[in-house]
């Protein structure tokens, strides 16, 4: 059987400092995702970010169901470096090479400033329907711009979510948030008041 040739494109997103890289094969099961921030995490976890942080530009990897986004250091430009990786991360899924061999474990949330964990939210009946709209309305558009958002917990009216990928420090994500997440949930459900994001 002929093997099918495995196309890698890559994508602008709104955070100038990720590019998103998409293939024509599935890496990861579909609605999971990693993201590392260096070598040391991805290793044990997943070759192919391991790989890519041997690139001294290489800042962080996150990956979904099939695309791989990068953040680069600020010293050099996409230019120079974008289609290098294109072609590495093409011929990493051609050789047919480990993606990820193991989920890594949820890391304890803590707040960058204070390095307290963050606080932790009890179940509420209005979960279940916040997960829905987020997955139905928001998923896939984060998921276009490269990035991922994870429900974190509601109280108070305050829906917490966590951005994750191309989204994580991106300079439109706050306007994504405050404009478009926000006002959807709370054209659904009247109880929300505001979404918050955390920072991983």
């Amino acid at each position: 059987m002929a093997q099918i040739p495995v196309t890698v494109y890559v994508e602008m997103t709104p955070n100038p400092n990720t590019m998103k890289f998409v293939t024509n094969k599935h890496l990861l099961m579909p609605g999971d995702s990693a993201e590392f921030q260096s070598k040391a995490e991805a290793k044990g976890f997943s070759p192919l970010a391991e790989a890519l942080f041997d690139f001294p530009f290489v800042n962080t990897v996150f990956m979904t169901s099939n695309f791989v986004t990068i953040a680069k250091t600020d010293n050099v430009s996409w230019d120079f470096i974008a289609m290098e990786l294109r072609e590495f991360v093409r011929n990493w899924v051609a050789d047919g090479k480990e993606v990820l061999v193991m989920m890594p474990a949820a890391k304890p949330k803590v707040d960058e400033e204070t390095k307290q964990p963050l606080k932790s939210f009890d179940p509420t009946e209005f979960d279940d329907p916040i997960r829905a709209l987020l997955d139905e309305y928001v998923r896939p558009a984060v998921e276009g711009d490269g990035g991922a958002i994870d429900f974190v917990g509601f109280e108070d009216g305050v829906v917490t979510v966590a951005l994750r990928g191309s989204c994580s420090g991106c300079p439109s994500s706050t306007a994504t948030l405050k404009g478009g997440i926000e006002n959807l949930l709370k054209q659904h459900l009247p109880e929300v008041k505001e979404v918050v994001a955390e920072s991983l």
